[in-house]
């Protein structure tokens, strides 16, 4: 095999291992790292050991600056989000718009016929399309963040650690003697550290947000909140209002800056609409199918019916009522291990 393809390469111990499997499997590997945001809490210690990597597998490596590209992408529609009174979810859009995005089109202009990344998932060809299906490993699996990729972004990206564990990831680095064999792995957002989204808005737009009333559902005023980016959906600790009962977050109405609380069970809801639709089984979605659906990463799917509005829309039918559905983040569709499509709720 002869075939040039860019490594994706973060730094970690997933990317690494990545681009060993992908040159033992015989392609000519071309090593980079995105240069993503310019306060980064240690962008040169990333690019320093996917640097140290390259080196060790003899690959040709470079540092590609994609800065503009992943504010306008992703911090941007990340505080958007927010202001609007929605709860984000970066890591899909930076997928979407960076990773398999703008790395692609640079990876076509250095000759490459396609990327590989270290997610935990799997691409499968089949009748005639390329389908995007769980990793084997449960416990890892990302293709909730990978719902957003089209066909033609599926044809030239590979996933070589979709069958493997962490721990045999983590055997292989180690075997192979890579400085971050070890290395720990991040769970927040990239440039939130810290996990203080509303410091950060505050820093990004240089803008302050002001004070508004908690209410309930029926518009009786509870209290004061301290700008409405403090919060997200489900919500009930930080509050600062003693009201003898748990109080959750309901809904953020961001045109007339309240947020609205009420009770546990008030967070629940057998229905949603989704927006920006990708379909990645089909071209044309039937008008009704059921399927099984995540709201959140970290979800299990539950059984729904869906229902398309057009190529771009589709509600949501829960078999059982699901709670803290947020506007902004991601539902997912699947069928078995397969990705059936997904959108972002409103």
């Amino acid at each position: 095999m002869n075939e040039q393809i860019l490594i994706a390469m973060s730094g970690g111990v997933d990317s690494s291992v990545a681009a060993f499997l992908m040159k033992e499997q015989g392609f000519r590997c071309i090593g980079a790292t995105m240069r993503l945001f310019c306060d980064a809490p240690a962008p040169e210690q990333e690019a320093a050991d996917a640097r140290a990597i390259a080196k060790r597998l003899a690959i040709p490596f470079s540092l590609l600056d994609f800065s503009e590209e992943f504010r306008r992408e992703v911090m941007e529609r990340f505080v958007c989000t927010y202001e609007q009174g929605g709860t984000p979810n970066p890591c899909i859009a930076c997928n979407r718009y960076l990773k398999f995005g703008a790395l692609l089109e640079a990876a076509e202009k250095l000759g490459c016929k396609a990327i590989a990344t270290g997610h935990y998932a799997r691409i499968v060809a089949e009748g005639g399309r390329f389908l995007l299906k769980k990793a084997l490993n449960p416990e890892k699996d990302q293709s909730y963040v990978l719902y957003s990729l089209t066909q033609r972004q599926l044809a030239r990206a590979y996933f070589p650690l979709g069958g493997l564990r962490k721990e045999e990831v983590r055997a292989i680095a180690q075997a192979q003697g890579f400085v971050n064999a070890h290395k720990k792995e991040s769970q927040d957002i990239c440039f939130v550290p810290d996990g203080d989204y509303a410091a950060f808005i505050r820093r990004f737009t240089n803008k302050t947000y002001p004070k508004g009333e908690f209410v309930d559902k029926n518009g009786a005023v509870l209290g004061t909140h301290k700008g409405i980016i403090h919060y997200t959906i489900g919500q009930r600790k930080g509050l600062g209002l003693s009201l003898g009962t748990p109080h959750y977050v309901c809904q953020k109405d961001a045109k007339n800056n309240r947020v609205v609380l009420g009770k546990n069970e008030d967070l629940f809801s057998r229905t949603l609409l989704a927006k920006d639709a990708n379909w990645i089984v089909w071209d044309t979605p039937p008008a009704k199918f059921r399927a099984k659906a995540r709201i959140r990463y970290q979800q299990t799917e539950q059984p729904a019916t869906v229902f398309t509005e057009g190529a771009s829309c589709f509600r949501l039918e829960f078999d059982e009522p699901q709670r803290a559905a947020a506007a902004g983040q991601s539902v997912v569709l699947y069928d078995e291990d397969t990705v059936v499509g997904g959108g972002i709720i409103v």
